[in-house]
């Protein structure tokens, strides 16, 4: 299946991406809100990638890449995927500084991978959490389709050790707009 847009085309990730993802796990910006885990040297990313699993229905990650250069530009996946109820949670962030404020790149590769979860993979439901304060993030998984289903408390600890409130957000399969 052909996981191509206008603007960015997904691809499995490779060994030699680890130097961008390197330096994007360490930017402030990047993990702003995100879940973070204990620093990582470039050898243990690079281990990682060239480690990681072959892509299968419980776990898929995407490499996004600019189409007009092949540049990697940042991450998307859908994981704990299980058939028999036909849901999974996704992720995705733009890592790339100049790709990350605007320009449809992330919103595209959001689309991408929710039609492949609902056509290739077969799935009801994806859902997603989101701190609330990241309200760039909320407004764009909205405008794909996805709804706020709810609220979990003071569940993220962001990087200056403040809690934040995370909102879960579902799509159904037909709600995704292109």
């Amino acid at each position: 299946m052909l996981l191509e847009g206008e603007l960015v085309r997904l691809r499995a990730l490779e060994p030699e991406d680890a130097d961008k993802i390197h330096g994007w796990v360490h930017d402030p910006e990047v993990g702003r809100w995100m879940v973070n885990d204990y620093p990582r040297s470039h050898a243990q990313i690079r281990k990682h990638c060239e480690e990681r699993p072959v892509n299968k229905y419980e776990l898929v990650v995407l490499g996004i890449a600019t189409k007009a250069d092949g540049k990697l530009i940042g991450i998307v996946d859908l994981r704990d995927a299980v058939p028999e109820v036909g849901n999974a949670e996704l992720d995705i962030y733009i890592g790339d500084a100049e790709h990350r404020n605007g320009g449809g790149y992330g919103t595209e590769a959001l689309r991408l991978m929710c039609r492949y979860g609902f056509n290739a993979m077969r799935l009801h439901m994806i859902t997603l959490w989101v701190v609330a304060e990241n309200e760039r993030a909320r407004h764009v998984y909205r405008k794909v389709g996805f709804s706020e289903d709810g609220r979990h408390r003071e569940a993220f600890v962001g990087l200056d050790g403040e809690r934040h409130d995370m909102i879960l957000m579902s799509m159904l399969k037909g709600e995704l707009t292109w």
